[in-house]
C-alpha cells in the first residue's frame, strides 16, 4: 500500500479563496472589511518572517492588516496596554500576540489580556473552556486546520478511533476536543504512555505532535490510517555544511508505505496554519457584526 498524499498547501489555497470571497461579500454587502492586528515583541528570526507571512497573506485576501512590532526590551506593561487599545478598537477583530516572548513577559497573562472574541489564535482560557465543553469559541488554528483536512479526506469521522500523540494546549489538548467533537473515540498520547506503539497501532487516524523528528516508525501505524504530521523539525546539518533538512515527528518513507493518506512535512499541516488564522479573523468579524459565519471555515 501507498499513501495518497494530503496536499496541505493546495487544501490552505482553497480555505485563502473561501475567506477572500467571504472578505469580498462582508465589504460589498455590509460596508464591513475584517481587520487582523499582530503583534510581534522583540526579534526573533522564525517569528519575523512568520509574521510577515501573515500580514502579506492578511492583504492577500482583501483584509485589513494592523502590524505593531516593539522592542525585546518593552516593558510589559506597555504590551498590555497596545492590547487593551486593539481590545477596543472596531476596525480590528482578531488579535495575535507571536510567541514567544521576551522571558521578562508572562504568556499567560498576555494572552488572556485579549478580549475572547478577538482571540484568533484560540489560547484564551475562556475559550479553552468553551471548546472544551462543546460550545462555540475561537478553535487554535493548527489543530482546525487538522481537522478540515481530515473531514476532507474521511468524511464522517463518527466512530473512528483516534490518537493524538502530544498533550501540549496549543495542538495536542485542543486536537483532542475537536476529535471527540465529531464523534471519535480519542486517545491521548505521550512520553509516559505504556506501549506506546501498540496505542497508536490501533488508531484509525494519528495526529502526531510531539515534537521529535521522525519518532513515528511505519510499524507503528494501522494499515489504511490516516496520518497528520503536525510536527516540524529539522535534522542536523549535512556534511556540505547546508541546511538539515525538515522532517515531522513521523518517519515519512516507512509511515507512507503502510498509511491509507499522510500529510508531508513540509507541505502538510504547516500552511493551514496561517490559512486557518485569515478564517478565524472572519469568524470573529462575522460573530462581532451578528453576521451567519462562513461554511466550512470553522470547527
Amino acid at each position: 500500500m501507498t499513501a495518497s498524499v494530503i496536499d496541505g498547501k493546495a487544501f490552505a489555497a482553497k480555505v485563502r479563496e473561501k475567506v477572500a470571497a467571504h472578505v469580498a461579500h462582508l465589504t460589498a454587502e455590509h460596508g464591513i472589511t475584517p481587520g487582523l492586528a499582530v503583534v510581534l515583541v522583540g526579534e526573533d528570526p522564525a517569528s519575523q518572517v512568520y509574521v510577515r507571512s501573515k500580514g502579506k497573506q492578511t492583504l492577500e485576501v482583501g483584509m485589513e492588516s494592523f502590524e505593531h512590532r516593539l522592542a525585546a526590551d518593552t516593558p510589559e506593561a506597555d504590551l498590555l496596554a497596545l492590547i487593551d487599545r486593539l481590545n477596543v478598537d472596531p476596525a480590528v477583530h482578531g488579535i495575535l500576540v507571536q510567541l514567544p516572548l521576551p522571558d521578562h513577559m508572562n504568556a499567560d497573562l498576555v494572552i488572556n489580556a485579549i478580549d475572547p472574541a478577538k482571540d484568533v489564535d484560540g489560547f484564551h482560557i475562556s475559550n479553552v473552556g468553551l471548546l472544551g465543553t462543546g460550545q462555540k469559541s475561537m478553535v487554535p488554528c493548527t489543530p482546525l486546520g487538522s481537522l478540515m483536512m481530515l473531514r476532507d479526506q474521511l468524511g464522517d469521522l463518527s466512530g473512528l478511533n483516534a490518537v493524538v500523540l502530544g498533550r501540549s494546549n496549543i495542538v495536542g489538548k485542543p486536537m483532542a476536543q475537536l476529535l471527540l467533537g465529531d464523534s471519535c473515540t480519542v486517545t491521548i498520547a505521550h512520553s509516559r504512555t505504556r506501549d506506546l506503539p501498540g496505542v497508536v497501532r490501533a488508531a484509525d487516524i494519528v495526529v502526531a505532535a510531539v515534537g521529535r523528528p521522525e519518532m513515528v516508525p511505519g510499524d507503528w501505524i494501522k494499515p489504511g490510517a490516516t496520518v497528520i504530521d503536525v510536527g516540524i523539525n529539522r535534522l542536523p546539518p549535512d556534511e556540505e555544511g547546508g541546511k538539515g533538512r525538515l522532517v515531522g515527528d513521523c518517519h515519512y518513507a516507512s509511515c507512507a508505505e503502510v498509511a491509507g493518506a499522510i500529510t508531508p512535512v513540509p507541505g502538510g499541516v504547516g500552511p493551514m496554519t496561517i490559512a486557518c488564522l485569515l478564517a478565524n479573523t472572519v469568524t470573529a468579524c462575522c460573530r462581532a457584526a451578528g453576521l451567519a459565519e462562513p461554511e466550512g471555515l470553522t470547527a
